[in-house]
């Protein structure tokens, strides 16, 4: 398997371009993800309105064995998933935020020391206080159709591997570069 590698703010990168062809791939990638995720991971979400965001953090929550069923937190802005399990998920949607100055005097950056995992939607508006090391998927397209990029610093190279492991025609998921 090869991937693109880049260094960027001294941190080595990987990527790799798919190609989603249904909702449920997407979900089902979400869900690849989310079963790979550990207590401290941060998964940086963006791409236009309807592309997929809320579509993989719903298989990232399957994924990690919650039930609940994740609905976007335009509104509210974060909502937490799994209370009566091991790892919690911290859904954010930052759309409505003015940027890194809202998010943090609304005291949301303190999730990042709680225990759990933390999945960002818009997260490129806030990206220079996110720490360096996460797992960032990019979407473009909203029709069923749907082309996700997946940046991965070093923490994530194995999580990389395993979902480029999982991509066959008969999950939806197609590797395009």
């Amino acid at each position: 398997m090869t991937t693109v590698k880049t260094l960027v703010n001294n941190n080595m990168e990987r990527r790799i371009l798919l190609r989603s062809i249904r909702e449920d791939a997407t979900e089902f990638l979400g869900k690849i993800i989310g079963e790979r995720l550990t207590d401290g991971d941060l998964v940086v979400l963006d791409g236009d309105l309807g592309a997929g965001k809320t579509v993989i953090t719903r298989g990232i929550a399957l994924g990690m064995g919650l039930e609940d069923r994740v609905a976007s937190p335009t509104y509210t802005i974060v909502r937490e998933y799994g209370n009566n399990s091991e790892l919690k998920l911290f859904h954010f949607d930052v759309y409505r935020l003015e940027g890194e100055e809202d998010f943090v005097h609304s005291g949301l950056d303190e999730y990042f020391g709680r225990s759990g995992v933390c999945v960002i939607e818009w997260g490129l508006r806030i990206a220079s206080i996110l720490p360096d090391e996460r797992l960032s998927v990019l979407f473009s397209g909203r029709s069923d159709s749907r082309d996700i990029e997946i940046i991965a610093t070093s923490r994530y190279f194995g999580l990389l591997d395993q979902v480029c492991a999982h991509l066959d025609l008969s999950t939806g998921l197609e590797r395009l570069q």
